[in-house]
């Protein structure tokens, strides 16, 4: 059965144009884009994105980053959606990350990661519906 995962192409990695080969990564490993779009975000609408992470140190310099540059956004399907975005994503940290992860190839640091993934399917309705009404989920 096919499940739904969010993710956001992050302004670092679309900054340094790594857009078109972080969604052949994507597309490779057997995702279906369900949607996608180019935005950019405000620092407010950031922080209204990661608010469950408001109490951790890093969450004003993340918020800041985010809302940096553009940001592709993005709804993606397939069996086990999540765990194999998460695997193929890497490890948070690009220099433990493993070989032909994403983060090893575009990230440079645990701060400029390249890409966000959900972690969970309750984090993913959450951030699915954050940034896509249900008109655009065909």
């Amino acid at each position: 059965m096919s499940q739904r995962t969010f993710s956001i192409i992050k302004p670092d990695a679309v900054g340094k144009g790594h857009t078109a080969a972080i969604l052949a990564d994507i597309a490779a490993a057997g995702f279906k884009i369900v949607a996608i779009k180019r935005i950019s975000i405000s620092k407010a609408q950031a922080e209204g994105f990661y608010a469950v992470h408001a109490a951790r140190p890093f969450f004003a310099g993340l918020t800041e980053f985010m809302s940096s540059g553009p940001i592709f956004p993005m709804v993606l399907e397939k069996e086990n959606a999540i765990a194999d975005l998460r695997k193929l994503m890497g490890a948070t940290d690009p220099a433990k990350a493993e070989a032909g992860t994403i983060r090893k190839k575009y990230a440079e640091s645990i701060g400029e990661n390249a890409i966000h993934g959900s972690d969970a399917e309750d984090t993913a309705a959450f951030e699915i519906g954050y940034f896509f009404a249900g008109i655009e989920l065909k």
